[in-house]
């Protein structure tokens, strides 16, 4: 009996060494291959997508020993380490999604990244997870791979991140509502309008545009009269955008019973939504009384969009 619990003993170690020995050595060809694939001198530059297929060939098991590569502050590396991972496909998600638990923020936030890039499906719930992760850059990341993958289970804790302290997360779930066409964001898109940051008001306008422009020309046409310039200006310039007969209607009463700044917003927006000029307003917005420099800016707008029509 004593002799059998040695012998067994003795064959666990082995096995335990073997399997350490092929890790070490697994992880020195990684390693070696790495600094091919990931290489910006020019004598290496025939190697490296062969390289990336050659390490993306190895499967599953290397991508342990690339993400604890993410840390790496080389873009070019972080970069490669994606290629890779995209490349290996599916097989490499279960473990990014267990990377997710990681404590060192930098590397769930890049995990973050690469779930995105990878676009499964099967990895929203753990993003949804760590998308009010204490790191910003985590529900920054998050946030935005919850957009690439565009599963509408993320819908709420999208819109819940346009309310996000940073700036840069409202602008990510702003990006994503585009992307995931969550027609309930309109009327917290049109609010973020008015955002201090301006990634944020401008990623909100494009995704305003993605949406269904009967409902959004509807929600604008009441805030154009806010009291936030952005809304205003930008809410102008998205009707502009969408060009169609009811966003034109709209424009023209603001243009006709408008002061100020949104007069001019709005003349802009028309010129944008009617540059050949079919309604006949051109005529009537350079004969209004604007100011010198407003005036100088409508007949910019003009020539211009007749630039583009020749």
């Amino acid at each position: 009996m004593k002799n059998n619990l040695v012998l067994m003993i003795l064959v666990f170690s082995l096995l335990i060494s073997t399997e350490l020995s092929a890790q070490s050595s697994l992880k020195k060809q990684v390693d070696s291959l790495f600094v091919i694939a990931s290489s910006g001198e020019l004598k290496y530059r025939d190697l490296i997508k062969p390289t990336i297929e050659e390490m993306a060939e190895l499967g599953k098991v290397i991508v342990p020993i690339l993400v604890d590569k993410l840390e790496t502050k080389s873009a070019r590396e972080r970069l490669t380490i994606i290629n890779i991972f995209k490349k290996i496909g599916s097989d490499a998600v279960p473990y990014l999604i267990s990377s997710l638990k990681n404590p060192n923020g930098l590397i769930v936030q890049r995990v973050c990244w690469a779930l995105g890039d990878l676009k499964d499906s099967s990895a929203v719930d753990a993003l949804m997870a760590v998308s009010n992760h204490s790191r910003w850059q985590v529900r920054d990341q998050a946030i935005g791979a919850c957009g690439d993958i565009a599963d509408n289970k993320a819908d709420d804790v999208v819109l819940s991140a346009l309310k996000d302290e940073i700036g840069q997360v409202r602008k990510a779930a702003a990006v994503s509502t585009g992307k995931m066409h969550i027609i309930e964001a309109v009327p917290q898109l049109i609010h973020l309008l008015g955002d201090d940051f301006y990634g944020a008001r401008m990623s909100a306008a494009e995704a305003l545009l993605k949406l269904d422009s009967t409902y959004v020309t509807e929600l604008l046409s009441d805030s154009l009269q806010s009291d936030n310039k952005f809304v205003r200006s930008l809410g102008c310039s998205i009707l502009g955008e969408i060009k169609t007969d009811k966003a034109v209607e709209v424009l023209y009463h603001t243009f006709i019973s408008a002061s100020d700044d949104l007069k001019l917003f709005a003349s802009l927006a028309l010129i944008e939504a009617d540059p050949a000029n079919l309604c006949g307003y051109h005529d009537e917005m350079l004969n209004s009384h604007f100011d010198t420099l407003s005036l100088v800016k409508i007949n910019s707008a003009i020539k211009a969009v007749h630039k583009e029509i020749e």
